[in-house]
C-alpha cells in the first residue's frame, strides 16, 4: 500500500503535499463560509458563481496548460503556481482582516486562483510520474489521494474551529504558509533522481492531447463519467453548507461535516493504493455507490444521519477519481501525458461552471435535497453511458450459469510522433 513511499523524492513531495492540502482545506472552508454568510445572506447560487470563476480557467486553458506541463520542467512549473498562490492567499487574509473585502473583489480572487491552478494541477498530476517508476505509478497517485483526503479530513474540521474562536481572515494567512511546505520539497528534491522523461518542441504539438484522446474511446468515456459527477455530483461546498443551515449547524458543524466526507475519502485512497493497477470497472462500480449513497444522504432526517452517509459518499467519490486519475496516468504515451491529464483536470474542474451555479439555483429554489438528487441523477446517466460502452465495445461476454465475463480494458490506438529522451533538467 505505502510502497511509493520507499522512494526519497516521492516521500519529501508527500509530506509537502500533505501539509499544504491541509492549508488549502482551511482556505476552501473559509472562502465558502465568507461567501455564504459574510458577503451574501446565505446565498448558495454566489457559492455557485465563484466556484465557476475558481474552476472555470482549467477548462478555458486546457490545451496551453497541458502543453506547457510537457513543454517545461515541472518543477519550475510548481514553483511558481505555488508563489503566487502563497501572495494570493496572503491579500485574500489582509483584506478580510480589514474589512475592505468584497463580493466582486472574492469573485476576481476566485478566478486569479483558478489561473493558477490551471497551472498547477497538470504539472502537479504530471510530476508524480516523474518521482516513481512506471510500475509504481497507480500506487503514487493513490497515496496523492489519500494526502489529499487526510488534509480534507484535518483542514475543515480545524477551520470551522477556528473561524468561531478567530474569523475567517487568518484562515488565508495560514494557508499561505502552507505553500512554504510544498516549496521547501521542491527544492528538497534531489533532482538526479527524478525519473527521465519524454519531451517535445514545437507549437504543433499542442493538439496531439485532444487527438490522442480522440483515438481512445475507453478514455472519452472515463471522461464523460468524470465530467458528469464533477459537475453535478461533487459539489459538496454548495451541499455541506446548505445542509449545514437546514439542521441549524455553524461553521463548526460545517466544517464537520467536510471532515467526516474525508473519512470516507481517505479509505477509498488507500484501498485504491492496494490494487496493481487502475481498472474501468471499478470506475463504474464506483459511480454506482456514489448513485446510491449520494440518493440515501438526500433524504436523512437529521444531522448525524446525514453526517454518516457523507462517509459512503466520500469513499465512492474516490474510488472514481483516484481510479479514473490512475487509469488515465497509466495507459498515455509518456511523452503525452501531460496533455492528456490536462484535459482529465479541466474536465473534472472545469465541470464545475457548468455545474455549480445549476446547483446552487437548485439548492435555492427547491431546497439542498433536491440539489443533491440532482448529482444522483447525474451519476446514474454517467453509469448507464459506461455500461452501454462496455456492452457496445464487445468487452461482456455471456459464461456458464448465466454469468457475465469482463474483458480487462486494454490502451488502443495510440498518437505517434519523434520524440526525444532527454534527463529531467534542473
Amino acid at each position: 500500500m505505502f510502497r511509493s513511499l520507499g522512494v526519497f523524492n516521492y516521500r519529501v513531495w508527500f509530506i509537502g503535499a500533505l501539509v499544504s492540502n491541509i492549508g488549502a482545506w482551511m482556505q476552501s472552508t473559509a472562502q465558502n463560509w465568507v461567501v455564504l454568510t459574510e458577503l451574501t445572506p446565505g446565498d448558495a447560487g454566489a457559492v455557485g458563481v465563484t466556484m465557476a470563476l475558481q474552476f472555470g480557467p482549467p477548462l478555458v486553458l486546457v490545451g496551453l496548460t497541458g502543453w506547457a506541463t510537457d513543454r517545461f520542467e515541472r518543477r519550475h512549473i510548481l514553483l511558481a503556481t505555488q508563489g503566487v498562490s502563497l501572495l494570493l492567499a496572503t491579500a485574500i487574509g489582509i483584506l478580510i482582516l480589514t474589512g475592505a473585502m468584497t463580493l466582486p473583489l472574492m469573485y476576481a480572487f476566485a478566478l486569479g486562483l483558478g489561473l493558477v491552478a490551471a497551472f498547477d494541477n497538470p504539472a502537479r498530476q504530471a510530476f508524480v510520474s516523474d518521482l516513481v517508476t512506471k510500475e509504481n505509478t497507480s500506487n503514487a497517485v493513490a497515496l496523492n489521494s489519500a494526502s489529499f483526503n487526510a488534509a480534507r479530513m484535518i483542514g475543515p474540521a480545524v477551520a470551522g474551529l477556528f473561524i468561531v474562536l478567530v474569523g475567517t481572515g487568518w484562515m488565508f494567512l495560514v494557508n499561505a504558509l502552507t505553500f512554504l511546505a510544498t516549496i521547501g520539497a521542491l527544492l528538497a528534491m534531489r533532482r538526479h533522481e527524478l525519473t527521465p522523461r519524454a519531451v517535445t518542441h514545437g507549437r504543433s504539438r499542442l493538439s496531439d492531447g485532444f487527438r490522442y484522446v480522440a483515438t481512445r474511446p475507453d478514455l472519452i468515456v472515463v471522461f464523460i463519467v468524470v465530467f458528469l459527477v464533477g459537475a453535478f455530483g461533487m459539489n459538496f461546498p454548495i451541499y455541506a453548507s446548505t445542509m449545514a443551515l437546514e439542521f441549524g449547524a455553524g461553521a463548526d458543524g460545517f466544517g464537520l461535516l467536510n471532515s467526516v466526507l474525508a473519512i470516507g475519502s481517505l479509505t477509498g485512497a488507500l484501498l485504491a493504493a492496494r490494487r496493481d493497477r487502475a481498472r474501468v470497472r471499478v470506475v463504474i462500480a464506483g459511480v454506482l455507490g456514489f448513485a446510491v449513497a449520494s440518493a440515501v444522504s438526500s433524504v436523512m432526517p437529521t444531522y448525524a444521519l446525514y453526517a454518516v452517509t457523507l462517509v459512503f459518499t466520500g469513499f465512492t467519490v474516490v474510488t472514481i477519481l483516484s481510479t479514473a486519475n490512475g487509469y488515465v496516468q497509466a495507459t498515455t504515451d509518456a511523452h503525452l501525458r501531460g496533455r492528456v491529464l490536462a484535459i482529465y483536470v479541466a474536465i473534472l474542474l472545469g465541470g464545475t461552471p457548468v455545474g455549480a451555479p445549476i446547483v446552487g439555483w437548485v439548492a435555492d429554489e427547491l431546497g439542498p435535497r433536491a440539489a443533491i438528487q440532482l448529482g444522483t441523477l447525474a451519476a446514474l446517466i454517467a453509469a448507464a453511458i459506461a455500461i452501454t460502452w462496455l456492452v457496445w465495445s464487445g468487452r461482456v461476454h455471456r459464461g456458464g450459469r448465466l454469468r457475465l465475463r469482463l474483458d480487462e480494458t486494454r490502451p488502443l490506438s495510440i498518437v505517434t510522433q519523434p520524440i526525444a529522451q532527454a534527463p529531467a533538467r534542473n
